[in-house]
């Protein structure tokens, strides 16, 4: 069974369609206990990731995730569950999982043609092979709704790159864990091939 964290971030329920239309059961859950003995998991969201966090940890979900990644569940952040698992966010100022070293940044843009939030298509150009980003060709756009944006400490965490004033971290992760600043729920057949992948994903970077 694969659990969606509900933590009132927003957008599970296009998830959960996107879920379904692949075939994939799932189930949203608030459950602290659940989410850390789950056999594989989506950590999704919208909003802000100040009140985000707070709802993690009033729940006990932020303890959960951080067991469940310990004991090697697939797990796949999208969006605002992508940026709380960096160590902090400039947004709030908000302090993340620390699941991954870095931070979350907001856009400063020079181009005054190039609006915040990044809304719409874009080209995620793929840095490192992953088995979750399997096909995604040169030409090939996702969708991405955001004001803030993924800043890894590392460089060997980033997957994928997209270019909006610059080049930002599109797709970070290690080990079983993975994340994306696009979403996959909203990308058409891309977004649900990614999907589909994750469903069968061990856990395992290549």
């Amino acid at each position: 069974m694969l659990t969606i964290v509900d933590y009132n971030a927003g957008n599970l329920r296009s998830v959960k369609r996107a879920c379904d239309a692949v075939g994939l059961e799932s189930v949203f859950t608030q459950d602290a206990e659940q989410v850390a003995r789950a056999d594989r998991i989506i950590f999704p969201g919208v909003g802000h990731a100040h009140s985000a966090m707070q709802t993690l940890c009033e729940k006990g979900l932020d303890q959960a995730l951080r067991e469940a990644v310990t004991r090697g569940t697939p797990v796949l952040g999208i969006c605002v569950g992508a940026q709380l698992l960096l160590d902090g966010s400039e947004e709030g100022p908000t302090e993340g999982l620390g699941l991954l070293p870095g931070m979350t940044r907001r856009f400063a843009l020079e181009d005054p043609a190039l609006k915040v939030p990044h809304i719409g298509w874009n080209a995620v150009l793929c840095r490192r092979p992953h088995p979750l980003l399997a096909g995604l060709g040169e030409a090939d756009e996702l969708y991405f709704v955001h004001s803030y944006y993924l800043d890894p400490a590392d460089p060997e965490h980033v997957f994928s790159v997209t270019d909006y004033g610059g080049e930002f971290c599109s797709a970070l992760g290690r080990d079983n864990l993975f994340a994306t600043q696009f979403h996959p729920e909203k990308s058409g057949r891309l977004g649900l091939d990614l999907l589909q992948r994750f469903a069968r994903w061990d856990g395992g970077s290549c």
